[in-house]
């Protein structure tokens, strides 16, 4: 198994910590149907089933631990209302597992309303695999990771058919990672050793959208990206490998 495996047709994986496995989920946004009807979209809440898909995919790969990769919430400050409530109901469905969050841009104040194990803001490094939301510079240590695994971005691809119509979909993007975004920004003279690969999550939430890849005048949110992954290729959710994303 890689150390960071894609759960067929799921927008998580499984991660190999060497003592234990983890499921890894990027992108939750707990509550986002509350902001989406003040912006005067008319949509029930997806909590229950969100939940029970963490649940499920817990109880299919047996997984020890669960990793939320950053921005488990959507209000960026403290969670209220609906989105609280969705995390006090995820909380209990996950009591009987541990789960470390790697705080997002949306998670500033999770730490104080849930009892989860809230990793640095600059990412976290379990057994061989780092973990970072991506929204900030990961630390150096995060960099020397045989895998470093990257959340915030979203990314799909914009596919067009024969006939001038397009769908988008949900993607991974996966390969080697490159030092040159972060050559200026090493704290030594020397810097870690980057000779590891990356690996981009899609969103969990599919309501959030994200960045189209393979669109030329679309930009990337993340502050590393695309300059980490210049040869990444795109994979479908079902497994499918498209190519280099930028090519698809």
């Amino acid at each position: 198994m890689a150390l960071v495996d894609p759960i067929r047709d799921a927008p998580a994986a499984t991660a190999d910590l060497g003592d234990e496995t983890a499921l890894v989920v990027a992108d939750y946004h707990a509550g986002v149907e509350e902001q989406l009807r003040r912006d005067g979209v008319e949509i029930q809440s997806r909590g229950p089933q969100r939940r029970e898909r963490v649940r499920s995919l817990v109880d299919r790969t047996d997984a020890d631990r669960v990793v939320f990769l950053g921005d488990l919430g959507n209000h960026i400050g403290e969670p209220s209302g609906a989105e609280l409530e969705e995390l006090m109901d995820l909380e209990h469905d996950l009591r009987d597992i541990d789960v470390t969050l790697v705080p997002g841009n949306h998670d500033g104040r999770l730490g104080d309303v849930l009892d989860f194990e809230v990793a640095n803001g600059d990412g976290v490094v379990i057994g061989s695999v780092g973990f970072v939301h991506g929204h900030s510079w990961p630390s150096e240590g995060v960099l020397e990771a045989d895998v470093l695994a990257v959340g915030h971005e979203h990314p799909t691809v914009r596919l067009a058919d024969e006939v001038g119509g397009s769908r988008i979909e949900r993607v991974w993007l996966r390969g080697p990672l490159s030092a040159d975004p972060f050559d200026d920004r090493m704290d030594s003279e020397d810097g870690p050793a980057i000779d590891g690969d990356i690996v981009v999550f899609p969103a969990f939430n599919d309501l959030v959208g994200g960045t189209w890849v393979n669109v030329d005048e679309q930009e990337f949110l993340s502050p590393f990206l695309p300059a980490a992954s210049p040869d990444a290729d795109a994979y479908l959710l079902d497994g499918t490998r498209l190519g280099p994303y930028w090519s698809v």
